[in-house]
């Protein structure tokens, strides 16, 4: 149930997220809302699942998948590209994120 928690955490943040780049500078409502909606509650889930993951593995996992996600979207969705280096970082953070779960068998 942790891991379930700590997963919606990382679709709600990344939802949001992605929301951002449509609120034009917060003058667009929907948007807007959205991002505060969303962020409030990755945090409230994040919290939730805290109670029985590690800190350390918990954001990592949190703000990698995000980062990697939200990545993706930005290629997918918004046509931005990435080159070879931004490529090679996003597979580093996931390298990380992997690496700290593997000190406590949490994966």
């Amino acid at each position: 149930m942790p891991y379930l928690l700590l997963a919606l955490a990382i679709v709600s943040e990344v939802c949001a997220t992605s929301c951002l780049k449509l609120t034009e500078g917060f003058t667009r409502l929907w948007p807007s809302l959205g991002v505060g909606i969303g962020y409030a509650l990755s945090f409230v889930l994040l919290g939730r699942a805290l109670k029985h993951i590690p800190v350390s593995v918990a954001y990592a996992v949190w703000s990698g998948a995000g980062t990697a996600a939200v990545a993706g979207i930005g290629v997918v969705a918004f046509g931005e590209s990435l080159g070879r280096l931004q490529w090679l970082g996003i597979a580093l953070v996931i390298v990380g994120v992997v690496v700290l779960n593997l000190r406590g068998g949490h994966f």
